[in-house]
């Protein structure tokens, strides 16, 4: 294997990436949004309480965003009446309004509004296809569907369902489920800590032994390039990439990943794009986003959010990786 690429942290100082010997680390596991969590964390632990906080935060995420989930606060609001307002719970007005604000930032190419066209391609939780959708359906999912069409009352925490409008959050919610997981596991005292969930990244603080938490990045299995190691702390981590996530429709292979633009998956997708960001709620929105616009428009994007992103791309026959400008200060560390 040839030698890693190898990102530090840049607001920790050298002199702290020594110390003594790490000691054994509690691992705990668990399950939640079609996917696994796991956490690592040192020093005195009471595992049945850690668990129980980290679950705690997973399965309220699920309780307010899941589409899979019938009588969850978002599957209320897909099926609410034409023009009538709802209350937000915190969370969900949170990453309702991150998500808008994304969209926006974006011109729509992250759009949490989409439910519609993603289950109309059979990705969402209703039905799965043999066939790509007829194009008058398609038409009349995208016309009901748009994220300038939400109203989203901020101040008072409540937002108007226009009619047929059907958020999805699938794009967003599981990097806001690390965040909350972190945090309640920060205000329990736990300073030290590496979390991931369905290979989304949060880590608080640095190892027993001064270093960050050591990460590998995925790299599309035939890609012949080196690999990513990540030295983390006060940082998430999100990926999203065409290798990934992918369904078969009509003997054809389609992206998970729906392109707002056109209503249907991505043609010519980035093969893998991984954001660094304070927030895995965001870090897993730009992912998205930036798979949707492309490598030049991806980077200008991530330059725009002060963020740190490493690209792989396809040039005919060759693999190419591109940094942002935040990754590369990072690489050179």
């Amino acid at each position: 294997m040839s030698e890693a690429l190898l990102l530090l942290p840049l607001d920790v100082e050298p002199a702290r990436l020594a110390g003594p010997a790490v000691p054994e680390l509690t691992v705990l596991e668990g399950a939640t949004m079609g996917t696994r969590w796991s956490l690592r964390l040192g020093g005195p632990v009471d595992p049945k309480a850690v668990r129980g906080l980290v679950q705690g935060a997973f399965d309220a995420v699920v309780g307010e965003m899941s589409q899979w989930e019938p009588d969850s606060e978002l599957s209320r609001f897909n099926r609410a009446d034409p023009g009538t307002w709802h209350a937000l719970s915190p969370g969900f007005a949170h990453v309702l309004r991150a998500g808008l604000a994304l969209a926006a930032k974006t011109g729509g190419a992250f759009d949490p509004t989409l439910g519609a066209v993603v289950d109309l391609w059979g990705f969402g939780p209703f039905v799965s296809r043999q066939l790509p959708p007829a194009p008058a359906a398609l038409a009349a999912a995208r016309a009901c569907s748009g994220w300038d069409r939400i109203r989203f009352d901020a101040a008072a925490g409540r937002a108007r369902q226009p009619g047929g409008l059907r958020l999805d959050f699938s794009g967003i919610a599981k990097g806001h489920g690390a965040d909350r997981a972190a945090l309640a596991l920060e205000r329990a005292g736990y300073s030290a800590f590496l979390l991931e969930v369905g290979g989304e990244l949060v880590a608080r603080g640095l190892r027993s032994d001064g270093y960050p938490w050591w990460v590998d990045i995925e790299t599309p299995p035939d890609a012949r390039l080196e690999p990513v190691r990540i030295g983390l702390t006060g940082m998430a981590v999100a990926t999203s990439g065409d290798y990934r996530r992918f369904v078969e429709i009509g003997g054809q292979r389609f992206a998970h990943t729906i392109d707002p633009r056109s209503g249907t998956p991505l043609e010519s997708a980035l093969p893998s794009v991984t954001v660094l960001h304070r927030e895995c709620m965001i870090a897993d929105a730009l992912a998205t986003a930036m798979t949707v616009l492309g490598g030049e428009r991806g980077i200008a994007l991530a330059e725009d959010a002060d963020a740190a992103a490493i690209l792989v791309l396809r040039d005919g026959d060759r693999w190419v990786r591109r940094l942002s400008s935040r990754a590369r200060a990072m690489a050179e560390a």
